[in-house]
């Protein structure tokens, strides 16, 4: 059962394509006190949710704050990260979900001030909440996927192997990368540009000094069935001249300050300004402007910077260093260098900027910040509608780093910036659900880690995980340790990985499908399907993937195994590499199991089975049709 109930003139996401009737009257379990509902936990309540963000699969014992954030460091403490997935469920005697439907700022506090009060407080005076009863989980989820619509699919090449790097910043670098993989017999499908591709990191441009013959490299690649896949960033240059700026400008297509101009910001670029993505017609403009790459052969793309992150104003900025001034010649002490560096650090991502700058909508002018987490998902939808006018329907990659519930329809997302920490393998792991609850399916992390220095048995350990997700890509940052697989010892054990991870396939991609067609859920918590299984409810480190295996991957630095929990008895499938070297039962219960730095340990629920492939080069030599099964 679902209850839509609606406060204030709200702002229409178009987050749900499928709106029931308006209730009257109050929230049924929820206290309302202003914009502030309140819930009374049991003591054994679970909240699921909450789409892309840290800590565990269970929310419970955090703050959590709905707004788009360029956050780097995602640690424990964070509330934010790149997206706004505003769905949860309370698992207990009671099954609920509850999603808000608010573009602006949602405070979620769920047992942080209180272990039994779950609170939500919504900073805009409209919007919607919608309430979803069921029986199970499962049947929350499925409810709610129907209300928000079909999920995005992307085509079948973008299911398989992913290099990229900040740094990648010549026609030479992409063939290295290119005789890095085929050298040493690395499958491989894509490899991703980072800024470094542009000219003065100008949208839709290619600096001609770096790549020659930018359309001829992105056409041999492609004979050797390796696609380029480059990244467009939110903030547009400030330059007489060039043609994105100087025509947005004419149009009056770029977001605005009280006073009517252009508002200024910073980004990679240096002074640069924001497309309004909420203004229909300059969505298209921007959106069209896709096609400049397409016409070279590109097929796909990563938006980022789209929260959209601000290095800073122009106007803070300048208001930063009047106050550093007054500190010249001063004796500078604890205190005052605290407010030194606070106005500094300050400067990024300032509530104050975003509360500076405001849209042309169909419902006229509105501030930025009531409407901040639409501003990822209206960029991809702007490339999505043109993509698909240009290449067709599912014939186009596209992710995004910014998102809100509904963009999901449109592009996938990458799990953000996170660093070659041991810990952010788990922390990855447990986003899976929570992002498939919301309907983002395509989704992987940075394998290896995005930030810091990788090392071979973390990236190992990584590709582990990453093989199970849709999205497989490595992706470094520009001063880190170059982690691409040919760069290591142990360049067999990485083969044997990457290979498996075409062997599993078509039992992914399946499961990807039916995930999309079935509203039904790509990765699953144990707690979903085990429903009456304490320990299953409590296991934050294994996933169902689809509904015949389950992987639970090691995590911890130096270790040669882990404590698995088995709710029923399985079989489990060692995989040396992409090889078969055992298959034991085991019975229901808590083992531990042995697991070697070039092993993969699939677990194979009764009476199911898994399709194999034969290894492949490519997606496009990789044969659908001709497979084995594993069978328990």
């Amino acid at each position: 059962m679902i209850k839509r109930f609606v406060f204030g003139k709200p702002f229409d996401t178009e987050a749900i394509i499928n709106k029931p009737k308006q209730e009257e009257g109050n929230i049924p379990y929820f206290e309302k006190n202003g914009n502030t509902f309140s819930y009374e936990m049991d003591d054994k309540d679970i909240v699921w949710g909450l789409g892309e963000n840290v800590r565990g699969m269970n929310k419970r014992g955090h703050k959590y704050t709905s707004w788009c954030s360029d956050e780097f460091e995602h640690s424990e403490e964070k509330q934010s990260l790149y997206g706004a997935h505003n769905f949860f469920i309370i698992d207990g005697k009671t099954k609920l979900g509850f999603f808000v439907d608010c573009p602006g700022r949602v405070d979620f506090d769920i047992g942080d001030t209180e272990y039994s009060k779950l609170y939500i407080t919504i900073e805009n005076s409209g919007f919607e909440i919608y309430l979803l009863e069921g029986s199970s989980v499962i049947s929350i989820v499925k409810e709610f996927r129907q209300l928000i619509g079909t999920s995005y699919i992307p085509p079948k090449w973008a299911f398989g192997i992913g290099q990229s790097r900040w740094g990648y910043g010549s026609e030479e670098d992409l063939l290295k990368v290119q005789e890095g993989y085929r050298k040493n017999n690395l499958p491989v499908d894509m490899i991703y540009l980072d800024i470094d591709y542009m000219d003065n990191f100008k949208d839709f441009t290619v600096d001609s000094n770096k790549y020659r013959d930018f359309k001829s490299t992105i056409s041999k690649l492609k004979e050797d069935k390796i696609r380029v896949i480059p990244i467009i960033d939110a903030g547009v240059k400030v330059e007489d001249g060039y043609s994105v700026y100087d025509e947005g400008i004419k149009n009056g297509f770029f977001c605005k300050d009280k006073e009517g101009k252009e508002f200024i910001v910073g980004v990679w670029p240096g002074k640069s300004v924001l497309p309004d993505f909420l203004n229909k017609a300059a969505a298209r403009w921007f959106g069209d402007k896709y096609k400049v790459l397409t016409d070279m052969g590109i097929e796909g793309f990563w938006n980022d910077m789209n929260e959209p992150a601000l290095f800073y104003s122009e106007k803070n900025k300048q208001e930063v260093f009047e106050h550093l001034a007054e500190y010249k010649d001063t004796n500078v002490g604890l205190y005052a260098n605290f407010a030194m560096k606070d106005a500094v650090n300050l400067m990024a991502n300032n509530l104050k900027d975003y509360k500076s700058f405001y849209h042309e909508t169909d419902k006229g002018k509105i501030c930025h910040a009531d409407v901040h987490n639409l501003y990822g998902y209206k960029m991809t939808k702007s490339a999505s509608d043109s993509l698909e006018r240009i290449l067709g329907k599912e014939k186009y990659l596209l992710f995004s780093r910014a998102s809100y519930i509904g963009m999901h329809r449109s592009s996938g997302i990458w799990m953000g910036d996170n660093k070659s920490w041991w810990s952010h393998i788990l922390l990855n792991l447990k986003m899976l659900p929570s992002l498939n609850m919301c309907g983002f399916i395509y989704t992987g992390a940075d394998l290896g880690g995005f930030g810091s220095d990788t090392t071979e048995d973390l990236l190992l350990r990584w590709y582990a995980l990453g093989v199970f997700l849709p999205l497989f890509r490595n992706h470094s940052c520009l001063g880190s340790r170059e982690q691409e697989p040919y760069q290591f010892k142990a360049v067999d054990k990485f083969r044997g990985l990457l290979n498996l991870r075409y062997r599993l396939l078509p039992y992914l991609y399946e499961t990807f499908i039916d995930s999309v067609k079935n509203n039904e859920m790509y990765g699953s918590p144990l707690g979903f399907v085990w429903t009456d299984d304490e320990d299953a409810k409590r296991c934050e480190d294994q996933l169902l993937i689809g509904d015949s295996i389950m992987i639970a991957p090691v995590y911890e630095q130096n270790a040669t195994g882990r404590h698995v929990y088995l709710p029923e008895e399985m079989k489990l499938i060692r995989f040396k590499g992409s090889e078969i070297i055992e298959e034991e039962l085991m019975g229901a219960g808590h083992n531990y199991i042995h697991c070697n730095l070039d092993e993969i340990c699939i677990f194979l629920r009764k009476n199911k089975k898994l399709p194999l492939a034969k290894e492949a080069a490519s997606i496009e030599d990789l044969d659908w049709k001709d497979l084995t099964y594993i069978e328990y």
